[in-house]
């Protein structure tokens, strides 16, 4: 059977992570119809229906990775886009709030087994020239798919309400599914070696023990605490100032610097040292806001600085581990970590900000920052030392 075209491949990985990001962006961004729908529930338990997908990723993250690594993530792919499909068109049915939750648990797994395979596939699916590139563009499948859901969710529930917007999402899911099977080839990557399985928690213990897994996991913490928090906490960091756009180009201008100065920074140099300099040009950042304050211009150039490490994140995971197997479970920490960053970041930011309306977020920024300068530079070199023949990277 002939392998198909790299492009063709990462077009249609690409279009199951918008997927997987429409999973969470269907109710966050129709989340008055979803209120107006189930009208005797609370927002709170309206709220936890959008974010179980995040407790789910937290608490299964690297278990993802070992079943990924396990059954081989073509198949993890599939099965996971038609969970997906399944729980959205059970959702477009507008099932009791219960049954909601229920589903939302099981499309949480289909969730995570999406991040977890999807950049795993594209790591074992493009050469080292181009694979950085096709994993910056893969970072943007989240920012991406919920721009698109903004966009096109009013006239949708417009014309045929919450159950059109749910089960649309269902039929993308459905199509993905079945543009996987016939566009990725079987297999892509090698399952997990014989003698490598060991229990749930002896495999956390041992993953965030090994650099190479835990580099990019906990970097990406770094980088999750803030991203959303900020977003949020938008209103008040600005002491409503902000002007409305900026909520939606802040997020579109780190996509949009990812994809150009990251690629081509990607293209000469290595992943790691390109994570370093996102963080130490956030801190930068984070200072220039303790000094002018929390102004459009300077959460622009916030979110500039962040996209280094947007672009260059997921590429550092097949650069620092060996194999698909330990790639595979570096994804799942990623997730895991990523996952935490997101549930967990937001309230802390307002916490702060409440104690200390300027100096408590800057402290907040800039710890985030400071430890992902560290985390990359003094464990990114452990992870590199453990590599054959140092793997080829610099971390200069």
């Amino acid at each position: 059977m002939r392998t198909p075209h790299p492009l063709l491949l990462i077009a249609t990985i690409y279009v199951a992570g918008l997927g997987a990001a429409g999973q969470f962006s269907k109710l966050a961004v129709s989340f008055v119809t979803l209120s107006d729908v189930y009208s005797g529930a609370s927002e709170a338990v309206l709220g936890l229906a959008v974010s179980l997908i995040s407790l789910v990723g937290l608490i299964l993250g690297l278990v993802a990775g070992m079943v990924v690594s396990r059954i081989g993530a073509r198949r993890a792919l599939v099965v996971a886009l038609a969970l997906g499909a399944v729980m959205s068109l059970w959702q477009a049915t507008l099932p009791s709030l219960a049954l909601l939750m229920f589903s939302r648990v099981l499309e949480g797994t289909s969730h995570l087994l999406i991040v977890v395979a999807a950049p795993t596939l594209i790591a074992e699916a493009t050469s080292d020239r181009y694979r950085p590139a096709a994993l910056t563009l893969w970072s943007t499948f989240f920012g991406v798919a919920f721009a698109l859901t903004a966009i096109v969710a009013p006239s949708v529930i417009a014309s045929g309400g919450l159950p059109l917007l749910v089960g649309a999402h269902g039929i993308w899911m459905a199509t993905s599914c079945i543009a996987t099977l016939l566009v990725l080839p079987h297999p892509i990557m090698q399952t997990e070696a014989p003698g490598a399985r060991m229990s749930v928690l002896r495999r956390h213990l041992t993953a965030y023990a090994t650099p190479g897994i835990a580099t990019p996991a906990l970097s990406w913490l770094c980088y999750t605490l803030t991203f959303v928090s900020v977003l949020t906490a938008l209103p008040l960091l600005t002491q409503g100032d902000a002007p409305s756009w900026l909520a939606a180009i802040a997020p579109l201008v780190s996509i949009g610097v990812a994809l150009t100065v990251g690629v081509a920074i990607l293209s000469r140099r290595r992943a790691l040292p390109v994570v370093t300099i996102g963080f130490a040009s956030s801190a930068c950042a984070a200072i220039f806001m303790l000094v002018t304050g929390f102004s459009t211009l300077s959460i622009l150039i916030l979110f500039a600085s962040m996209a280094l490490v947007q672009s260059a994140g997921f590429a550092v995971v097949p650069q620092i581990n060996p194999d698909a197997p330990s790639r595979a479970l570096a994804n799942g920490a990623l997730a895991q970590m990523g996952n935490l960053g997101n549930l967990s970041g937001t309230p802390i930011l307002i916490a702060l900000h409440q104690g200390a309306p300027l100096l408590g977020p800057f402290l907040f920024l800039i710890t985030a920052y400071g430890l992902g300068v560290i985390v990359t530079w003094v464990l990114g070199r452990k992870a590199i030392a453990t590599m054959p023949n140092g793997g080829g990277v610099s971390v200069n």
